[in-house]
């Protein structure tokens, strides 16, 4: 079936990462064709739970088969736009299902029962930390031996089927066994939905014996996949805007500092027309690298309190107002808890909520919204920007290394900085990688990926796979630990 994606209002231009519409906009996903029979071959759990993740813009699953999964995998492939990328162990399934959403918007891995769902749930975690939708989708028991306390294989020994699912409660925001027919519909249109709509991974276990059974909820081309959109509160938006703006515009060297949950609140666009409007300079918490354009005239670099890059955290910390967008202030990012920056001088902008001085707080606000209306309330100030400037010593070079002599990290990743382009994008594991790659000045439209909130080691090797089968025309270049790198491109 030839399924194509549409919103409602015709003067906005379709955006192609369709997990994430556009504030305001309805965004469906309508069959191209007119309502009719399905053939029953393709009226089933399995090909219905294909066409939804075909609508919401994934076209690769990565999975390890299995035997609960493996009639799943069967109606799942035979989906045309659907391809199923095997992995080596369901841990890497899901880092790269991980790396996949971190492009579009969106990702998926199938595992199977306990043996499968128990090694991918680390990912998974990880995703949960990272604010992804995933969709985790586990082959399950066979309908028929729910209470009848049957021990199966590909688990502990014990007959508890829900071991898993407890599991997953903690690190998913939906769960949704579909152990029937009656109800499998319902239940997967509102896992993907609350996937899409809290951008948190969700677990779908399916019965084995139930992918390939017709049944008359399927039978028909499914309902336009609809969401309805987030707006923010008028009144409390005009007041937040108000009460930021008296605070800035008092202010005698402001500064803006992008952080890592710009990308939740799809806000990283408003964050540059902001930064255009008002003239401060920009930085970007460590978290947050890639999320904001380095080539911006106004960038001047990471934000990480005594670990900073050159100079950006004199003109930070000596401001006398700081706007943070989507800031996470953990142990990492806050080095020990010990930045300079004072509660009184903040504005904290979170993805639905407002923060000023310390002072009123402010809800039901989307950050985009919050970050467009202030950029129209602003009188452009340039006077830290000018600050930075006038101290600003550019880096040096490093000593060229004799062809005998140890390779230093300083010469290999200067070695990595020419490599770069709008053509490529880097994925830095945790370790050196973190902090080395800090350093790296990305060129416009170069990709930046790192798991700085979770930190699993490992997880960029997975990752590389499913970013880089995201965007097959980019050179995929994975920074792990140690320092060296690997570059992977998939054509």
């Amino acid at each position: 079936m030839d399924t194509k994606i549409t919103v409602t209002d015709a003067s906005v231009p379709t955006n192609s990462n369709v997990g994430c519409p556009s504030n305001g906009i309805v965004s469906s996903i309508q069959s191209s064709v007119s309502p009719s029979v399905i053939a029953s071959s393709d009226a089933t759990l399995g090909r219905h739970l294909a066409r939804r993740l075909v609508q919401i813009g994934v076209s690769d699953v990565f999975s390890v088969p299995g035997d609960f999964n493996l009639t799943l995998l069967d109606h799942l492939i035979a989906e045309p736009g659907l391809k199923n990328i095997g992995c080596c162990n369901e841990l890497n399934a899901g880092y790269a299902a991980d790396g996949y959403a971190r492009s579009r918007g969106v990702g998926a891995c199938v595992v199977t029962f306990t043996v499968g769902g128990l090694s991918v749930l680390n990912a998974i975690a990880g995703a949960y930390s990272e604010n992804l939708p995933v969709i985790c989708i586990v082959g399950g028991p066979n309908s028929n031996d729910y209470g009848t306390n049957r021990i199966l294989h590909h688990t502990i020994g014990l007959p508890d089927f829900s071991q898993e699912f407890r599991c997953f409660q903690t690190v998913t925001c939906y769960q949704a066994v579909v152990n029937n027919l009656e109800d499998a519909h319902e239940q997967i249109d509102t896992a993907i939905s609350t996937a899409l709509k809290e951008s948190k991974p969700v677990y779908i276990s399916i019965s084995c014996n139930l992918p390939a059974i017709p049944h008359p909820t399927f039978s028909r081309d499914p309902v336009p996949f609809c969401l309805a959109p987030k707006v923010s509160n008028q009144m409390g938006l005009e007041a937040a805007v108000e009460a930021a703006a008296a605070v800035l515009n008092k202010a005698v060297k402001p500064v803006m500092v992008g952080g890592p949950k710009l990308r939740v609140a799809k806000a990283s666009e408003a964050f540059v027309e902001l930064a255009d409007a008002c003239g401060y300079p920009v930085a970007v918490m460590p978290s947050a690298k890639g999320l904001v354009p380095e080539c911006h005239p106004r960038f001047i670099g990471t934000y990480w309190g005594a670990v900073s890059t050159a100079f950006c955290a004199e003109i930070v910390e000596s401001a006398d107002a700081y706007i943070f967008a989507g800031p996470i202030f953990n142990d990492y990012s806050s080095v020990g808890y010990s930045l300079l920056l004072k509660k009184d001088k903040a504005i904290i902008v979170q993805p639905e909520r407002v923060v000023v001085a310390n002072g009123p707080a402010f809800g039901c606000i989307l950050m985009k919204d919050f970050l467009k209306a202030l950029s129209k309330r602003l009188k452009c100030n340039t006077t830290a920007y000018e600050n930075y400037h006038r101290i600003y010593v550019p880096d040096g070079q490093p000593l060229r290394s004799d062809p005998k002599e140890p390779l230093r990290v300083n010469v290999l990743f200067q070695h990595i900085q020419k490599m770069l382009s709008s053509e490529t994008a880097v994925i830095a594991e945790t370790g050196d990688s973190w902090f080395n790659c800090q350093k790296l000045k990305l060129p416009k439209g170069c990709g930046y990926e790192f798991q700085m909130q979770y930190g699993s080691i490992g997880w960029s090797v997975g990752a590389t796979l499913g970013y880089a089968q995201a965007v097959p025309n980019k050179r995929v270049i994975s920074c792990i630990g140690d320092g060296s790198f690997q570059v992977r491109h998939l054509a």
